[in-house]
């Protein structure tokens, strides 16, 4: 049985401890490069030690608050930054963990109003796994917006007072965010009866991936994954992308691997039995980035999936979908973009996240109810 990752820690939000700024009484403007270059290296080093907080290198004592920040905002990441070494022993026990941690930044606009600067930044994170074969994944990837906040102290340096990710997560948040994803907002559909009983998370050894695709099929799983693993960061500019994206991005890769839209129309695109994508949101199908739309088409009306008793059954470009609250009420949607003999990699959108091991997400998730679809 796997070790559970503490609630109490899921359920800490990432948010600065300062109070909002006052109005500033000049209008706002473009950083300087002086100032833009301080703004980066203090994000830099701030973002590092939060990821390396979950890593095996704070196993023994996490890392302190980086300088240059707010005594308030310095006071919340000790707490964050204690609770991320704990969720990182667990994770150790459950699967190896996390080794280290690398961080790449963006700096994507930078203004100052007075003695306030606003940044928003965009955080591309590795989080290496212990020792890796040929055949694994390396690290579990992300990339996360956020949007910071400076004061300029009375010697003329700057302090960040906050630190806001710019997300609503409909899915698990990236390792280094203690929160718990938002449920998913259900579009109207048709009654359509039980759904089939949520896999076991198990992981006991009796279960092996399920590689018995149809071969009649005609849908290339391979194309699926590697759609997958193209466009889980940015997003291909041939779609929209939805507020909560995770089944958009899903159902484009079952697209890109074979499945073929069905007739429809703005009069029909409540049915769980269409499924289209079309030039404008009126136009597309519920069960296009419905969550719960998407499971009734793709195992009941379509039969295009087949639910599987175990979430360790799951092979390659196999859908993976939870229920947070055991509502009844799908929230999130993910694909396994690589299998191993005793892990599943999870790849999905709100937020953008590249193979996460499955073992963690149901150790961070015990509650969860999951359906595992073979695609």
């Amino acid at each position: 049985m796997w070790r559970t990752v503490s609630a109490a820690l899921l359920a800490l939000a990432v948010v600065g401890a300062s109070a909002p700024a006052a109005q500033a009484d000049e209008p706002g403007g473009p950083a300087s490069a002086e100032d833009t270059a301080q703004f980066t290296g203090i994000a830099q080093a701030y973002l590092q030690k939060r990821a390396e907080a979950v890593t095996a290198l704070s196993a023994e004592l996490p890392p302190s608050a980086p300088e240059d920040v707010s005594p308030d905002l310095a006071d919340a990441l000790e707490t964050d930054f204690a609770a991320l070494a704990e969720q990182g022993r667990v994770l150790e026990g459950v699967n190896g963990g996390y080794t280290h941690a690398e961080v790449e930044l963006l700096v994507d606009q930078a203004t100052v109003s007075g003695d306030t600067a606003t940044v928003e930044v965009t955080e591309d994170t590795k989080l290496h796994y212990p020792e890796p074969q040929p055949d694994e994944p390396a690290y579990e990837e992300y990339s996360l917006p956020h949007t910071l906040t400076y004061k300029k102290a009375l010697d003329g340096t700057w302090e960040l007072t906050d630190d806001l990710a710019r997300v609503d997560w409909t899915g698990p948040a990236p390792t280094t965010q203690l929160t718990q994803p938002i449920e998913e907002p259900a579009p109207d559909s048709e009654v359509e009866g039980d759904k089939a009983v949520p896999a076991r998370t198990e992981n006991d050894g009796l279960d092996s991936p399920n590689e018995d695709p149809d071969p009649t099929s005609g849908y290339d799983y391979n194309k699926m994954a590697a759609y997958a693993d193209k466009y889980w960061k940015r997003g291909n500019s041939d779609y929209r992308s939805y507020p909560s994206d995770c089944t958009n991005f899903i159902s484009q890769a079952m697209r890109a691997g074979g499945w073929a839209t069905t007739a429809g129309s703005a009069m029909s695109r409540k049915d769980n039995n269409k499924w289209f994508y079309a030039s404008f949101t009126w136009t597309t199908s519920y069960t296009w980035a419905g969550a719960e739309n998407w499971y009734w088409f793709a195992s009941k009306h379509s039969k295009r999936t087949r639910i599987l008793s175990s979430v360790w059954q799951m092979g390659k470009a196999d859908v993976l979908q939870a229920d947070w609250k055991r509502d009844g009420t799908i929230d999130h949607t993910m694909i396994v973009t690589s299998r191993t003999s005793n892990e599943a990699y999870l790849t999905y959108h709100t937020p953008s996240v590249h193979n996460k091991k499955l073992s963690t997400l149901v150790a961070q998730f015990p509650r969860a109810w999951w359906y595992a679809h073979r695609t």
